[in-house]
């Protein structure tokens, strides 16, 4: 390609040759889909696309930190406290709460990092879930449940964004 390059630059002029180069990057550019490599691997036509690995990454972190969320709960029943709220549990039964979202994130966290064809379904679950648990644990501690609710929104949006296959399908 660079010797077509330095070829035609000396036929038509400087100018040119950026027009030859800009045309055989954009037909480069045009190779079908199915000669492309994806991120699962050498020859894996069907790899995780950017919007999916950062919600397979995010779930991964996500979860971790509702388990630790949930043991913290289990652990210590007075940790925090809210008054009159609708939403009013035993701190316990918020850590217990907490410690089954947070798995569900991990394991929906892992469906989607390897692909899985239920991930993405059950990672959009997961984190609606995680989304309304966040909402109602607001009051008792909003420094950490407004945060983790950012992250589930941007997981839910990064998982229902349209997705097709690299095959056309």
């Amino acid at each position: 390609m660079i010797l077509t390059v330095e070829r035609d630059r000396r036929r038509h002029g400087r100018c040119a040759s950026v027009t030859v180069l800009y045309r055989k990057v954009v037909a480069m550019a045009a190779i079908p889909s199915e000669t492309r490599r994806g991120y699962g691997g050498s020859g894996n036509s069907e790899g995780l696309s950017g919007p999916s690995l950062f919600a397979g990454a995010a779930l991964m972190l996500s979860g971790p930190l509702s388990i630790l969320m949930g043991a913290s709960g289990i652990a210590d029943d007075s940790l925090f406290a809210a008054s009159r709220y609708s939403y009013r549990f035993d701190l316990t039964a918020w850590g217990w709460i907490h410690l089954v979202v947070g798995l569900a994130l991990v394991i929906a966290g892992l469906g989607v990092v390897t692909n899985k064809s239920w991930g993405r379904g059950v990672g959009v679950a997961a984190a609606g879930l995680s989304l309304i648990t966040q909402f109602m644990f607001v009051p008792y501690y909003p420094v950490w449940a407004i945060p983790v609710m950012t992250l589930d929104l941007l997981i839910i949006f990064a998982l229902t964004r349209f997705h097709v296959g690299t095959d056309g399908r």
